[in-house]
């Protein structure tokens, strides 16, 4: 499921539905335009920490996925520590291919 995953992730990135790195994540997360949050496994703690609890101050779903490089490579950028899907439609089918063991609900770091 992960490869299917990152490859519907690709076709949301050339749909235009995504943002991507950190700050311009942040900056969308902080308008209400994104709809889940996709954290990569070996994002920095901060990192992690600083998007779980924006996501979770906003109500706003986020799991922790893939590799900074797998991440990166699917959306045809280079190594990218969080992306942000814009579509709540897109959101949810990604969530649903993810799987529910990757979304994390009270995650302590």
């Amino acid at each position: 499921m992960k490869s299917k995953a990152l490859s519907f992730l690709g076709l949301a990135a050339k749909g235009g539905n995504i943002v991507s790195g950190d700050d311009t994540t942040l900056v969308e997360l902080r308008k209400g335009k994104v709809k889940l949050i996709i954290i990569a496994q070996d994002a920095s703690d901060n990192t992690k920490k600083l998007f779980i609890d924006k996501s979770k101050f906003r109500n706003i779903k986020y799991c922790i996925f893939a590799t900074k490089t797998e991440l990166g490579k699917a959306i045809g950028k280079y190594e990218r520590a969080v992306v942000g899907i814009k579509d709540e439609k897109l959101a949810r089918k990604m969530e649903e291919l993810i799987g529910g063991e990757a979304f994390v609900e009270d995650e302590s770091l």
